[in-house]
């Protein structure tokens, strides 16, 4: 089925307020374009965000990997932008280079560095990458492209672990998301990251913030400030959603059509209720 013919099933698609997406990483092998496609087809909104690394700068650089499925995806975006959906690119590190275009509009879709997004309750929430709160990329730079090697390996070891589970029938796992919720650094490195967006959501007069950076999808109270995280198109395969009512939803994609809202850890309904 065309791409156009599915646009024009309407009654397949769920319609949001607001749609939050992350680290999609196009241009890399680890993107999980196709899932994201599905996504887009099923879900659509007045106003989407994308958070930041949507083409990943850093490995086009070692190397242009780029099949027709994440041209599809750049394709689908804008093909929203002109049926009137509203699009916002928020640049985050690996693709930072689009930062000195903050302020600029192409094709439908606005740059920014960041922003405070209004709630249907009346809620401010900022919305950012990142990035800039993370220690080890503002100052040590080459540890940061360290790092993403070392994700890249760890994602490569990741496709050979579930080959041989889809074999025996089992569901996929993820080992970077095991690693980081099992080793103690990396959960303290999480938690850090949470306080620092929370205490910058609070300097510009939000009660919420909305980012992506670290591939963890979450939703959680940190003090007075709801923090929530998009997560990722290369592992988790999560967006974030606001409904007409202004709550916000997790949802997993599971391709293909098995999307899956993910209970919050605390939501501005349970906000309410506790006030």
């Amino acid at each position: 089925m065309r791409d156009d013919d599915r646009d024009n099933d309407a009654a397949a698609t769920r319609r949001y307020r607001a749609l939050f997406i992350s680290d999609i990483h196009l241009g890399t092998k680890a993107c999980q374009a196709h899932a994201l496609l599905d996504f887009l087809r099923h879900h659509d909104a007045d106003r989407i965000f994308l958070i930041g690394d949507i083409v990943d700068f850093w490995r086009i650089r070692r190397g242009v990997y780029w099949p027709q499925a994440h041209n599809d995806v750049l394709q689908k975006l804008l093909r929203k932008a002109r049926k009137g959906t509203e699009l916002v690119l928020i640049p985050g590190n690996h693709d930072e280079v689009l930062r000195e275009y903050c302020g600029v509009q192409f094709g439908g879709i606005a740059i920014a560095r960041n922003l405070v997004h209004t709630g249907a309750d009346g809620r401010r929430y900022l919305v950012i990458h990142g990035d800039e709160f993370d220690v080890v990329v503002r100052y040590a730079k080459w540890l940061a492209l360290a790092g993403d090697w070392s994700y890249t390996l760890a994602l490569w070891a990741n496709t050979h672990v579930n080959a041989v589970r889809r074999l025996f029938g089992m569901p996929y796992w993820s080992l970077s998301d095991y690693l980081k919720q099992r080793v103690k650094r990396a959960v303290n490195y999480i938690g850090e990251f949470e306080t620092a967006l929370a205490s910058e959501a609070r300097r510009h007069g939000a009660q919420g913030v909305i980012c992506g950076h670290i591939h963890h999808a979450a939703m959680r109270q940190v003090g007075e400030v709801l923090y929530i995280n998009t997560g990722d198109w290369v592992e988790s395969c999560t967006a974030v959603a606001e409904t007409d009512a202004g709550v916000f939803e997790i949802i997993r994609w599971c391709h293909p059509h098995r999307g899956q809202s993910v209970p919050p850890e605390a939501s501005v309904k349970a906000l309410e209720a506790a006030a």
